[in-house]
């Protein structure tokens, strides 16, 4: 498979440069691309980005607003789908991931001047997104750039209303963390109450990811606020609060388990297998729960499994996956099947020893069982 990082790669830089050209036949195209590409290969994604971002800042013009000017008037038309950047042509305008420098270069040379940047990031975030540029004016202009945000939530464009929850969200992968909405995050849920309801399913999914972000540091906020909008919700809204609950779900946050109708304690028996019992890297396990009910009615099963991975350093990591959710009968039995990889991944190291697994209920262990990884 491509690796990720090339997605910013010489073609798209000579395509940019080209682009800027176009519309600024002063700008220094060659220089651009001779300075862009040196070392570009050996970089990996995010350090490319940043790279592109300091040629461009040796090559721009030295005023902020004629360099806007000169971005903008670059940019390919907006994206036409949400959440995809466009397969851009040579020639038709700048799109897709060459943004993400274009949206750095603003967040470096554009503090001083705020409300120009602001425009700017405006119609970046059209063309792929400006979540990650938007965040150090969230540091530096709260009140200004908030409020836009605010603003931003009417927008007709739904990369613009998106950008208002995601480029706020405290804790945004790859993005800087936005450290006083970690401790307080307050200021940003009038913008989540207006994009709730949005008719966009990608702008709905950044809100339920940027409550979820909220969860992690602040659970009674999320709990609240599922226990308000949860009653006679759409189907919609209702997605968009299942997915904000998931961190808590998987914890076993009882509040939150009651409001999705598991937070009763399940009365009963489980059998937890793991098989096999020796397992290779590479190979996968197969999760047997055979869960039966003892009580006196139907009630509601949140079930997740967690692996308690171990470390290096001979300790064990414990990380929470979904499983079932499932509606169980007075004295039923219902049998449950899940595999799980060990395939290599970038986000992950295996080490060979005993690891185990370890079944919820509702948010209360029920199970446990054991197996060994082997080289």
């Amino acid at each position: 498979m491509e690796p990720f990082k090339n997605l910013l790669n010489p073609a798209r830089v000579r395509e940019a440069g080209a682009a800027l050209e176009a519309v600024s036949p002063a700008f220094d195209r060659h220089r651009f691309e001779r300075t862009a590409l040196r070392g570009l290969d050996d970089l990996e994604m995010k350090a490319r980005a940043m790279h592109i971002a300091s040629a461009l800042e040796a090559t721009l013009p030295a005023r902020f607003d004629a360099a806007c000017e000169v971005i903008e008037a670059a940019l390919a038309p907006p994206s036409p789908l949400e959440g995809e950047a466009p397969a851009t042509e040579a020639g038709t305008g700048i799109a897709g991931w060459i943004v993400w420098p274009l949206g750095e270069y603003i967040a470096r040379r554009g503090l001083d001047q705020p409300e120009r940047a602001l425009l700017a990031l405006h119609a970046l975030t059209q063309r792929l997104t400006a979540e990650f540029a938007i965040r150090p004016f969230i540091v530096r202009h709260p009140d200004l750039t908030l409020s836009t945000l605010l603003a931003w939530t009417r927008d007709p464009s739904a990369h613009v209303r998106r950008l208002a929850s995601e480029g706020s969200r405290p804790r945004l992968p790859w993005g800087l963390r936005l450290q006083a909405l970690v401790d307080d995050p307050s200021p940003t849920l009038p913008i989540l109450a207006a994009l709730q309801d949005d008719p966009s399913a990608y702008v709905r999914r950044s809100v339920a990811n940027h409550l979820n972000d909220i969860a992690k540091d602040h659970p009674g906020v999320v709990v609240r606020w599922v226990g308000e909008h949860l009653p006679g919700a759409s189907n919609e809204r209702r997605a968009l609060l299942s997915h904000a609950s998931r961190t808590l779900v998987k914890q076993g946050q009882v509040e939150m388990l009651g409001l999705w109708g598991a937070g009763e304690r399940f009365a009963g028996e489980c059998r937890l297998v793991v098989a096999p019992r020796r397992v290779r890297i590479g190979d996968e396990v197969r999760i047997e729960a055979t869960l039966r009910s003892t009580a006196g009615a139907r009630h509601s099963l949140v079930i997740d499994y967690a692996v308690h991975y171990l470390r290096a350093n001979g300790t064990h990591g414990r990380k929470v996956f979904k499983g079932w959710k499932l509606g169980i009968d007075a004295d039923a039995t219902h049998a449950l099947v899940k595999r799980h990889s060990f395939r290599p991944v970038t986000v992950r190291k295996y080490y060979p020893g005993k690891h185990r697994v370890e079944l919820m209920v509702n948010g209360v262990t029920v199970g446990t069982a054991a197996f060994a990884l082997e080289p």
